[in-house]
């Protein structure tokens, strides 16, 4: 448990101060009590009443003040957020060095079949929703559990030209906005009062796979820094091998109307290193409080996403517990209070 404002403590001092002055006033009661000539008669008229009878009162208004005390410290608790209450964006690189053989069949067969292996892996109810991004970026699926309705949108995955991986962050935020409004959109002025507080961080999440640099549009590091203001954080993967291999494109997996041709290959003899840009991906995981993966081959990139979950679905959020202090700190002082009444009563 951590303390918003524990300066607040201070306030605390009340309590010993109480029983310091309940201490003073008995003891000069006692000084001028009156003498009378039978102690019995007086005991006779008092109501009988135990020692824990006297004391467990004041225990109880005292505990209440120490909860009162506390409260105003605004204490909060770190707590997992439920599993169904986050959403995880997963954007795909879908450029055409995603057509690279270097891993077999190519890249974006292996990294089909791993968004496949890694959406059927969820437990009921968690929401997914799919970005592809190339030159440009767009919004496939919003976040849903339909499993069925992501994995028909994986399969349909086509390849294009560039790589924009800035605004396939800013795409993802902005469908998380959609279904959250503690996120704003981008392009918009920060300041909701549902909005995090700076540090910390909403449940939803955003996933980046890349084979690649970014080519064109957004700076990814400017990218990252809207997701960080937004409370967001960003995995990044980056996947493939550093190995000159032909890029290799099957009827399925090519954009229509694109010109490329059945088993299309990159110029220069067939042959070109796809060199992923990992200074970039881990400085916009670093940035956002997420983390960056490298995925050589298709069984570390299944790996990579399967494990995922355990990192960025349960998380952990304060939340603050100054109104079960006050409930708590009002119900013990009144009950001491009333205990005192009742026991005192002659």
């Amino acid at each position: 448990m951590s303390l918003a404002w524990p300066w607040a403590l201070a306030a605390l001092i009340v309590v010993p101060l109480l029983l310091v002055a309940r201490w003073w006033l008995n003891r000069r009661r006692r000084k001028v009590a009156v003498r009378v000539s039978s102690i019995a008669l007086i005991r006779a008229a008092l109501p009988g009443r135990s020692r824990w009878q006297r004391r467990f009162p004041a225990a109880l208004f005292a505990l209440g003040l120490l909860a009162l005390g506390l409260a105003v410290a605004r204490p909060q608790a770190s707590l997992a957020v439920p599993q169904d209450s986050t959403s995880i964006l997963l954007a795909m690189d879908v450029s055409q060095s995603m057509c690279s053989t270097d891993v077999p069949p190519n890249r974006l067969a292996a990294a089909r079949d791993a968004a496949r292996e890694f959406v059927l892996a969820q437990d009921d109810g968690t929401r997914i929703g799919l970005v592809a991004f190339s030159g440009i970026s767009g919004l496939l699926v919003e976040p849903t559990d339909d499993k069925q309705a992501l994995l028909t949108a994986i399969d349909n995955l086509r390849t294009s030209r560039g790589t924009a991986i800035g605004q396939a962050i800013l795409t993802s935020i902005d469908a998380i906005a959609e279904i959250n409004p503690a996120v704003p959109p981008t392009g918009v002025e920060l300041g909701s009062p549902d909005a995090p507080a700076p540090g910390s961080y909403v449940a939803d999440t955003i996933v980046v796979l890349t084979d690649g640099a970014n080519t064109q549009g957004v700076d990814p590091v400017t990218a990252a820094q809207e997701a960080k203001a937004r409370g967001l954080r960003v995995y990044t993967i980056g996947f493939g091998t550093t190995d000159p291999a032909p890029l290799i494109c099957s009827p399925d997996q090519m954009t229509a109307g694109s010109g490329a041709r059945p088993e299309w290959r990159g110029g220069g003899g067939g042959r070109r290193a796809q060199l992923i840009d990992e200074d970039t991906l881990g400085e916009v995981a670093e940035l956002t409080g997420g983390e960056y993966f490298r995925a050589q081959d298709a069984e570390q990139l299944v790996d990579v996403l399967t494990d995922l979950p355990g990192t960025i679905v349960v998380q952990k959020r304060d939340v603050e517990m100054t109104v079960w202090f006050v409930l708590a700190g009002a119900l013990l002082a009144g009950t001491g209070v009333g205990l005192s009444l009742r026991w005192n009563r002659s």
